[in-house]
C-alpha cells in the first residue's frame, strides 16, 4: 500500500467532504426535475406526451415552483442532522458517556497517545455490549469521539486496547470521521426525499384518476428510477467511505503506537464476536472497526470480490500489520 502522508490525507478528506457538499444539491436537483418531468408525462394526453418541448417546458415550470422548497427542507434537514449527529450516533449505538472515574485506565491509553501525538484528548463513550468493537465519530475537537464496546475493554489487554484507540484516534487526526458523517447525513436525506417523491406520485390527483387513463407502466418506471438513483447513490457514498481508510487507520495505529502485532491480535479478537445488536442501520456500521452486524444483515453482494462492503477483509487487514 503506497504511504499517504497525514497532511495529504488530511487535504484529501477535507476536499472530498467539500465535494460531497457541492454534488448532493446537484443530485437531488437532477432526482427533482427527472420526478418533475415524469409526473408531467404521466398526467399529460397522447398528444401531449408527442410534443416533447411541451413536456419539458411544462417540467421547468413544476421544478421552478417546487425545488427551492425542497431545497430548502434539505438544508434544513442537513443542518439539524449534521449539528445533531452526535445524538442520533449515540442513539444508534447505544453508546454512552464513560466518566474518568468510572475507567481510568482507559482514560490513561487514551490521554497517553493523544499527548504523543500532539491531539486534544476526544471524548469517551461505552457502548453496554459484551461483543469486541470500536468507532470514532464527531465533526470538531468539540464532538470528537471514541466509543468503545464493554466487552472490547473487558477482552482485550493494554497493548491491544492501545492499538485500537490509535486507529480510532487516527480516523479522527485524518478527518475521516468528518466525511463520514456528511455521507450519512445525506443518505439519510436522499432517503427522504426519494420517499417524498414516490408519496407524491402515489397521493397526487393524477394518480387517482387512473380509470380514465392507464398510467401503470409510468408509474413502474417512476418507482424503478427512484429505486435505482437511490441505490446508486447508496453505492456512491461507499465509495466515498473508502476501504483504503481502514488501512490507513491501521498503519497510523502501527506508527502512534510503534507496535503492529498488537493491533493484529486485537483485529484477530475482534473478528470473533464483532456483533453490536444495537447497530441496525449499515451507514452507521461503517463508523466501526469491523462491521457490527450479523452475517446475515451484511449486503448480500459483499461477495462479489467485497466489492460492495463496508470494510477490507478483516484477515487481509491481519496480514499486511505482520508484515508491517
Amino acid at each position: 500500500m503506497q504511504y499517504v502522508g497525514i497532511k495529504t490525507q488530511q487535504s484529501r478528506n477535507n476536499f472530498y467532504s467539500g465535494l460531497l457538499l457541492c454534488l448532493f444539491p446537484m443530485l437531488v436537483c437532477a432526482l427533482v426535475y427527472l420526478f418533475c418531468y415524469l409526473l408531467g408525462y404521466a398526467s399529460a394526453s397522447g398528444y401531449e406526451q408527442e410534443q416533447s418541448h411541451n413536456m419539458t417546458a411544462a417540467a421547468n415550470v413544476l421544478f421552478i415552483n417546487i425545488a427551492p422548497y425542497i431545497l430548502a427542507g434539505v438544508a434544513i434537514w442537513f443542518i439539524i442532522a449534521y449539528f445533531a449527529n452526535t445524538s442520533i450516533i449515540n442513539a444508534a449505538t447505544g453508546s454512552e458517556t464513560l466518566e474518568r472515574k468510572d475507567n481510568k485506565r482507559i482514560y490513561n491509553l487514551v490521554e497517553n497517545l493523544c499527548m504523543s501525538q500532539g491531539m486534544k484528548m476526544p471524548k469517551v463513550n461505552v457502548i453496554n455490549d459484551d461483543s469486541l468493537n470500536a468507532f470514532a465519530s464527531g465533526i470538531n475537537e468539540k464532538t470528537y469521539t471514541v466509543s468503545l464496546s464493554k466487552g472490547i475493554i473487558e477482552k482485550l489487554n493494554d497493548e491491544e486496547l492501545e492499538a485500537v484507540i490509535g486507529h480510532e484516534l487516527t480516523h479522527i487526526r485524518n478527518r475521516d470521521v468528518r466525511l463520514m458523517i456528511v455521507s450519512i447525513v445525506f443518505v439519510g436525506i436522499f432517503a427522504m426525499v426519494a420517499q417524498m417523491a414516490m408519496r407524491t406520485f402515489y397521493y397526487s390527483s393524477f394518480a387517482r384518476r387512473r380509470n380514465e387513463k392507464d398510467n401503470t407502466v409510468v408509474i413502474m418506471l417512476l418507482v424503478l428510477v427512484v429505486a435505482a438513483i437511490g441505490y446508486l447513490f447508496s453505492i456512491l457514498m461507499r465509495f466515498a467511505i473508502s476501504r483504503k481508510r481502514e488501512y490507513m487507520a491501521d498503519a497510523g495505529s502501527a506508527e502512534m503506537t510503534k507496535n503492529p502485532l498488537a493491533l493484529a491480535s486485537a483485529l484477530r479478537k475482534i473478528s470473533g464476536d464483532p456483533y453490536i445488536e444495537a447497530v441496525t442501520r449499515d451507514d452507521v456500521a461503517q463508523l466501526f472497526i469491523e462491521h457490527p452486524g450479523h452475517k446475515e444483515q451484511k449486503n448480500a453482494l459483499s461477495g462479489l470480490s467485497g466489492l460492495f462492503a463496508t470494510h477490507p477483509p478483516i484477515e487481509k487487514r491481519i496480514q499486511i500489520l505482520e508484515q508491517f
